[in-house]
């Protein structure tokens, strides 16, 4: 008798990929949930009982599993409210294989089954279980043909020159699924192209729009970090002086194509650019390894910009800095220490660490998180331990500009060959300790030297630490040809071989 049997607790889900007809009286989620309650009254006799509670989910794919109802779905069958899952068809519920693994293994933790109410499975037997994952496996081979037929679709347009939808560029607007040209935004690409021209320099142009309150194209749009109407800043103004659609070509799959829209620019005024962008970029492309710079990455000044490497020459002697980025462009925006001497922060640096943690030199520099430069202190912020920030502050005055420091030659020789070896043994060290290289063959191979050159320059990763300071200074008095091949570890027996 129906009386006698268990009461199994049906939980309807429904969903609609877009919002089409969602307006309509009785639209598709009503009509799917019509039909999923009609299914369970003729499983009454079996005990089963729609639940009150709806579960829908308008206008989301079911190509990912981010969708609120559906997270509400399982939320409830976690907490033990829910015995049966009933959708109108398989791909209700998803249209990933990947997911529908994922859902049926949620639900077989909770002995919860799941019915298509128009396929008549059960997914509580192994047959059922085998039938949806063939079904599911179709339904994603068909949403992925229809992924194909959009990329090709767009593919094609673009080669003909058509706007497909995207980020709207500055200058431009849209009417009727083509990009049309915005008078006043229009003027302002021509001005900014104009003053690259005359000013010749990023930092001076960034400087100039700032002073014109020049800035990115507004957008009406809800979430925020969209909205633009920000200033400039180096990379969006590299990209936006590149841009091809202000010739009138569209760009797709890493070619350009004649466009349907107008043209802001002339093209002799964009090769003129081109070529200035071109003779102003730095050949120099300085590896990390090689650079010299051990802590790339990790210093920033006290206003969060990020400090980086540079030099400068005089007499014939090469001196290193870090320098805040803001210092391109937009100075007063840095820190109260724009410019640093990388020598004196790198000895400060290490010596601390080498005092406070008592590890070795290639261990030491891996702890440290970030270090932040003011004009009283240099703050270490450490790696966290058992969820606990550690730092380390070291009392610090800039010298004064114009110091003898800084602007008169040492009175001892940098090896510069010999710091550039040690720095490259650190380096080295650290990727075959994480792993990043399985061996000195393959560090060789990426290096494109002979694994014995690696062999004989990692052994100045094991220098002392008081030797690798006066080394980093220009007062150690060794030469990198003076280094025995076959170095001792002993760091005493270091000292009598090296002298």
């Amino acid at each position: 008798m129906a009386n006698d049997a268990k009461v199994l607790r049906c939980a309807i889900y429904t969903r609609k990929s877009t919002e089409h007809g969602l307006e309509q009286e009785f639209n598709s989620l009503d009509a799917q949930r019509e039909a999923c309650e009609a299914y369970i009254k003729s499983q009454a006799f079996q005990g089963w009982k729609a639940l009150a509670q709806q579960y829908n989910d308008p206008a989301f794919s079911g190509g990912n599993l981010d969708r609120p109802a559906l997270k509400r779905l399982l939320a409830d069958i976690e907490a033990g409210r829910i015995d049966v899952v009933v959708v109108y068809k398989i791909d209700r519920l998803t249209r990933s294989l990947a997911d529908f693994a994922k859902l049926v293994d949620a639900f077989d933790a909770r002995l919860v089954s799941f019915v298509a109410v128009t396929q008549q499975f059960n997914t509580t037997t192994s047959m059922g279980r085998l039938t949806l994952n063939v079904l599911l496996s179709f339904a994603q081979f068909e949403r992925e043909l229809s992924a194909e037929r959009v990329r090709d679709k767009v593919a094609a347009s673009r080669r003909k020159g058509k706007w497909t939808g995207g980020t709207v560029p500055l200058g431009y607007a849209t009417k009727d699924k083509k990009l049309i040209v915005e008078n006043s935004e229009a003027e302002t690409v021509r001005t900014i192209f104009r003053l690259y021209l005359e000013w010749g320099s990023f930092s001076k142009l960034i400087a100039e729009l700032d002073r014109r309150k020049i800035v990115t194209k507004r957008r009406n749009t809800k979430i925020a970090k969209y909205r633009g109407a920000i200033p400039f800043t180096y990379g969006p103004l590299a990209h936006f002086l590149k841009n091809r659609i202000y010739i009138g070509e569209t760009h797709y799959g890493g070619k350009w194509f004649k466009g349907e829209h107008e043209a802001i620019l002339d093209q002799s005024t964009f090769d003129r650019v081109q070529e200035l962008l071109k003779s102003n970029t730095v050949k120099r492309r300085v590896k990390f390894s090689e650079s010299g710079a051990l802590l790339q990455g990790k210093l920033f000044d006290d206003k969060g910009n990020r400090m980086g490497p540079s030099f400068s020459s005089k007499n014939g002697v090469r001196y290193r800095f870090y320098v805040s980025t803001a210092m391109r462009g937009r100075r007063h925006q840095a820190g109260s220490v724009a410019r640093i001497s990388a020598a004196e922060i790198e000895g400060l640096v290490q010596t601390a660490l080498s005092e406070k943690l008592q590890l070795p030199d290639n261990k030491m520099l891996e702890q440290i998180e970030t270090i932040t430069v003011s004009d009283h202190r240099i703050r270490l912020a450490l790696n966290s331990t058992r969820g606990k920030q550690r730092s380390i502050d070291i009392p610090w005055t800039p010298k004064p500009k114009g110091s003898a420091e800084v602007n008169t030659p040492p009175t001892t020789n940098v090896d510069e060959k010999l710091i550039k070896s040690i720095v490259r043994s650190h380096v080295w060290l650290a990727d075959l300790s994480s792993g990043r290289q399985t061996s000195i063959e393959a560090l060789a191979a990426v290096a494109n030297l002979h694994p014995k050159v690696i062999r004989q320059e990692l052994r100045l990763a094991f220098l002392p630490p008081d030797l690798m300071k006066a080394t980093l200074e220009g007062k150690a008095a060794i030469e990198l040809k003076k280094i025995p091949k076959n170095l001792p570890l002993s760091w005493n027996q270091q000292h009598r071989s090296i002298g």
